[in-house]
């Protein structure tokens, strides 16, 4: 755009001091000439860089999903291929499912004959607590008995040898009371606390069976996301392990992010929705209209790593960038994952003179078809 604009007064000079000879051309007229096109390129180019920046590293980023297997086991199907494209949901890899399917199938039997055991064990409770309790009820007619054969005894109208029987038949009811309460405590006992509302045997099968079901559900992995299958490394009969975290492929999803990085004293005017174009080099000659939708205002040198070292401030660092994030306005827009390019960004101040940026981003873009190398 500057060589244009340079043409075009190079042109209007021949034609006024050359061609009509409208004005003499001297030392003043020289100096004039030369020194206009200098002050007003330089005074052009720096407002415009202040109302339109631009930038010449904007880059498309993609999320990245490393696919880690969440259960060991060997690999019997991978239905994706490199490159090809999932959606949520879909299967990429299966494990084989026999080993856990058994595994639920143990747990649900244990838990079923856990079940059993604790229904067994709740009738034998009862049954000690109902003799518990009639050896108290002989126990009362016991003592009772005791107590009027010792009246009668006391009085001279009773007989010693019934009162000695009634006392042995007390004392002996008092043990036989003593061992039931004995074998209540002991037969609670193996019932167990209460776990959540259940014992606690049933609480640890079941929660067992819940951990088997999930691993048995992950032997089939799907998509977390709409995406591409990148570097599928993994086919049937390959043995995969939880531990160590070792990914299989990598899902490069549709979910994207535009930023264009500015040097930090050209984004004194840029606004949240300001418009902004942008050229790619993998899009040669087009121009991909979008909007500012956020201005980053942090970085990496604004950072300080906790530790036992005073931050350093006499080395020098290289300027510090802030990115701006970009919202393409045509979603159908093919995005490559990794592409760079160039943009700029149009403010609400200095519309006048935006056009020359314009100008200079569609020059590029097409300067993008260029291939310079020698072989």
């Amino acid at each position: 755009m500057e060589i244009l604009i340079l043409a075009i007064y190079a042109a209007i000079v021949w034609l006024v001091f050359f061609k009509l000879k409208w004005l003499p051309w001297n030392f003043v007229s020289q100096v004039i000439v030369v020194t206009l096109p200098i002050v007003g390129l330089t005074v052009t180019i720096l407002w415009l860089n202040v109302v339109a920046p631009s930038s010449h590293d904007v880059r498309v980023v993609n999320y990245v999903v490393q696919i880690v297997p969440q259960v060991s086991g060997q690999i019997v199907d991978v239905p994706v291929r490199d490159n090809q494209h999932v959606s949520r949901g879909d299967v990429v890899f299966r494990i084989d499912s026999v080993p856990f399917a058994l595994k639920v199938r143990q747990l649900e039997a244990e838990l079923e004959n856990t079940r059993g055991q604790i229904g067994q064990t709740r009738k034998e409770l009862d049954a000690v607590r109902a003799n518990t309790t009639s050896l108290r009820t002989r126990l009362e007619l016991a003592q009772r008995r005791q107590q009027q054969n010792q009246e009668l005894v006391q009085k001279g109208a009773g007989d010693r040898f019934a009162l000695e029987d009634a006392e042995t038949e007390a004392r002996d009811l008092q043990a036989k009371i003593a061992a039931a309460v004995a074998e209540e405590a002991r037969v609670n006992a193996r019932l167990g606390a209460a776990s959540g509302g259940e014992q606690a045997e049933i609480a640890e099968t079941r929660a067992k069976l819940a951990q088997a079901r999930w691993e048995l559900e992950k032997t089939t992995y799907r998509a977390p996301g709409d995406g591409w299958a990148i570097n599928v490394q993994v086919r049937p009969g390959t043995y995969t392990a939880a531990i160590p975290l070792r990914p299989v492929m990598t899902l490069v999803q549709s979910d994207q992010q535009v930023y264009a990085l500015f040097k930090q004293n050209e984004l004194s005017k840029v606004e949240k929705g300001n418009e902004a174009e942008i050229t790619l080099t993998t899009l040669p000659g087009k121009i991909i209209k979008t909007r500012v939708a956020n201005v980053i205002w942090a970085q990496g040198q604004g950072q300080v790593t906790p530790s036992g070292d005073l931050p350093r401030t006499t080395a020098e660092l290289p300027p510090g960038r802030f990115a701006v994030e970009l919202d393409p306005e045509d979603s159908t827009v093919f995005l490559a994952a990794g592409a760079r390019g160039a943009g700029a960004i149009y403010t609400e101040h200095g519309k006048m003179i935006h056009l020359i940026r314009k100008v200079i981003v569609r020059v590029g873009a097409k300067l993008d078809y260029l291939i310079l190398k020698l072989h």
